[in-house]
């Protein structure tokens, strides 16, 4: 299996399967004498980790990470920097009934068919379990970034239920289980979830991730550009089924004069931008304003309602997903959705730099 490696000058390569015996991941390309440790690293786990309340899966695994290479006295040595995870609460026995079964809405047949084998046990490599180590890879990409770039995400839509937007709060994010800036609509997601998984039944989510006090620059033209890699990133993300960049799919029914960021001159010489409709990014280039992005997860797979399906010689059953799993994989995504982000950011800004090491840091233009 090929494509497990993200990045240019910024690459992480993640290993390891739900059920094995541990997970881990390189990062490589990180400058020297940043300081890392697990310290800084795990806080961020521990916003991702399966079992802390109801509305998620019931695995409980600790995540702690080890530091195995490419530090040194608490600072990067500019090698590559090896992370693990081990595996602690693996129950393999519970998807021992769909060896030979393949679930609806899984990878379990698409994995069958391309390679002639597959790891059943909670999904092996297909598992959100992999995305522990993207979180840990996001963790040194911030470092990378440096202190002035904030990057945070909130669940924004539960099903059809949005968030109030006049009422978004974010430092509500960490007062719920749902990561909801919308104290109001957290409460009627703790009820609507209940009722869910009370029946295993899943949902569908929308998670905003916006990344702040990032220069202008970031992106290339063609090939490169910020917004396609940042769409990339987040698609690969387990379940996620849609990505748009500032207004996305609503621009479709603005005018050109709605939609259009209009421009004025600061006094300190910077380009004060009017509106953000674009997301931050202009012709795959960042402007220097905020860049949001937006993705939508699927309901979960794994679901407690018999489902017709097919098993490995072509006979036609039915399919009851036994397991721990999440009423709404969206909540968990939320702080990969942060690290895919953060991922893509250190890469551009590396590959940045490297182009124009002399390049403003704000939206200042440049004077002949």
């Amino acid at each position: 299996m090929s494509h497990n490696t993200i990045g240019h000058l910024f690459r992480v390569t993640t290993w390891g399967e739900s059920h094995g015996p541990a997970i881990g991941c390189v990062v490589d390309g990180v400058p020297p004498r940043l300081a890392l440790t697990e310290a800084d690293i795990q806080p961020f786990l521990d916003r991702r980790r399966p079992g802390q309340s109801k509305f998620v899966t019931q695995r409980q695994e600790a995540d702690q990470v080890r530091i195995l290479s490419g530090v040194f006295d608490g600072l990067t040595t500019g090698t590559p920097i090896a992370l693990h995870i081990e595996n602690t609460d693996q129950r393999s026995k519970d998807y021992s009934e769909i060896a030979e079964r393949y679930r609806p809405g899984h990878a379990d047949i698409t994995y069958d068919l391309k390679y002639g084998i597959r790891d059943y046990r909670g999904g092996g490599r297909s598992s959100a379990r992999e995305t522990a180590m993207r979180v840990a890879a996001g963790a040194v990409a911030r470092r990378v970034l440096g202190p002035d770039v904030r990057i945070r995400a909130a669940l924004v839509q539960v099903g059809e239920d949005q968030v109030d937007r006049a009422a978004w709060d974010w430092s509500a994010v960490d007062e719920n289980a749902f990561f909801c800036p919308d104290r109001a609509a957290a409460a009627r997601w703790e009820q609507r979830l209940l009722e869910l998984r009370k029946s295993g039944n899943s949902v569908g989510a929308v998670i905003e991730v916006v990344a702040e006090g990032l220069p202008p620059g970031l992106g290339a033209p063609i090939y490169g550009k910020l917004d396609a890699e940042i769409a990339a990133a987040l698609m690969s993300i387990n379940a996620v089924k849609g990505v748009e960049i500032g207004d996305g799919f609503a621009a479709a029914a603005l005018t050109g004069e709605g939609n259009a960021d209009e421009m004025r001159m600061n006094p300190d010489g910077t380009v004060a931008f009017q509106s953000n409709h674009a997301g931050g990014i202009l012709g795959g280039i960042s402007t220097g304003q905020p860049v949001v992005a937006r993705f939508a997860v699927k309901p979960t797979s794994s679901i407690l309602t018999p489902r017709a399906s097919v098993d490995r010689q072509g006979r036609e059953v039915e399919v009851q997903t036994k397991g721990r799993h999440d009423p709404c994989v969206g909540i968990r995504a939320v702080p990969v959705g942060e690290a895919m982000l953060a991922i893509v950011l250190a890469d551009q800004l590396l590959r940045h730099r490297a182009q124009n090491p002399d390049a403003p840091s704000v939206a200042r233009l440049p004077r002949n």
